[in-house]
């Protein structure tokens, strides 16, 4: 981090609770939901990447899923644990995506599953990945979006307010899909594409929720969140609001995860580039059949009806 930053997420707690989750088994149903969504467009793509990364791979979530895939010759596995690296096929590295060890055009395709939502600096993480892949090598990346867990942040806000009187960062901050196309230009990607999907998962109640966020290794890790113990009369509030408020007929709570998946490609002359403005053979007017009037004129007002 420069000096100019911010830094909006604890590193540190973050690559401890990952490496918590590697130990744990039953709770990577939202990271292969993710993976199969960039296996599925994959297969859209029809080139070969005979050198691709996995960037946090989590042990390997994307690499099964692209079993019998032709045209990836070798595919290197990176996470910011060292214990899910660990657990992935060789060759692995343990490596932040906020710190990318790779030299310049290493890789013909970068794929991520869910990885990188905890970046303190987006721009710049998308910015080395850019320089890592090979001219008309492929990004395809996913991240967790603005509508992830807006139930859970509603339900602690509610309940700090009654409670304590004020509120503090409960869940991470998550970035807004309409503003991640002009990211990826601003990296000095081309031919940005954006999409995203809302997966609706239920729990019994908010305290399930709060304990398979911890298994994942998502809980909080907001550098300026509470170091103390919540209290329990706040976490007993926070519950009661969050099933008052998005309980179900079935007793249920429910919990929005928007997954945000980024398709994006490294600069190369054969790509299609927009037209040079004035270029254009055809006007405008004659497509749509209407009249055309100069920037100074005025169109004849209607006949009067009265």
């Amino acid at each position: 981090m420069g000096p100019n930053n911010i830094a909006v997420f604890d590193r540190r707690a973050l690559r401890q609770r990952r490496d918590r989750a590697a130990d744990r088994t039953g709770f990577g149903f939202l990271f292969e939901a993710a993976a199969e969504r960039l296996a599925d467009r994959l297969e859209d793509v029809t080139r070969r990447f005979p050198v691709a990364l996995e960037l946090g791979c989590r042990g390997g979530l994307v690499a099964p899923r692209l079993a019998g895939r032709g045209g990836i010759e070798r595919l290197v596995a990176s996470d910011p644990s060292p214990r899910f690296a660990a657990r992935a096929a060789a060759p692995r590295l343990a490596a932040d995506p906020e710190f990318l060890p790779f030299a310049p055009a290493s890789f013909d395709l970068i794929l991520g599953a869910l990885a990188l939502h905890w970046v303190n600096d987006l721009p710049g993480a998308l910015l080395q990945l850019r320089r890592a892949l090979r001219p008309d090598g492929l990004l395809l990346v996913s991240l967790l979006g603005g509508e992830t867990l807006r139930e859970l942040r509603q339900a602690w806000m509610e309940a700090e307010l009654e409670e304590e009187g004020g509120v503090s960062p409960r869940v991470s901050p998550f970035a807004d899909p309409r503003d991640l196309g002009g990211l990826l230009q601003r990296a000095g990607l081309a031919l940005p594409v954006v999409d995203s999907d809302r997966l609706t998962v239920t729990y019994p109640d908010a305290l399930a929720l709060m304990r398979d966020l911890r298994g994942m290794g998502e809980s909080n890790a907001v550098a300026e969140r509470r170091r103390r113990f919540t209290r329990r009369a706040t976490l007993a509030r926070a519950a009661a609001r969050y099933a008052a408020a998005f309980g179900r007929p079935d007793g249920r709570i429910a919990a929005s995860f928007e997954i945000v998946t980024l398709t994006a490609w490294a600069p190369h002359d054969s790509q299609p580039k927009p037209l040079r403005p004035g270029s254009a053979r055809a006007r405008l007017a004659e497509a749509l059949g209407a009249a055309e009037h100069s920037a100074g004129d005025r169109a004849a007002p209607p006949a009067d009806c009265g």
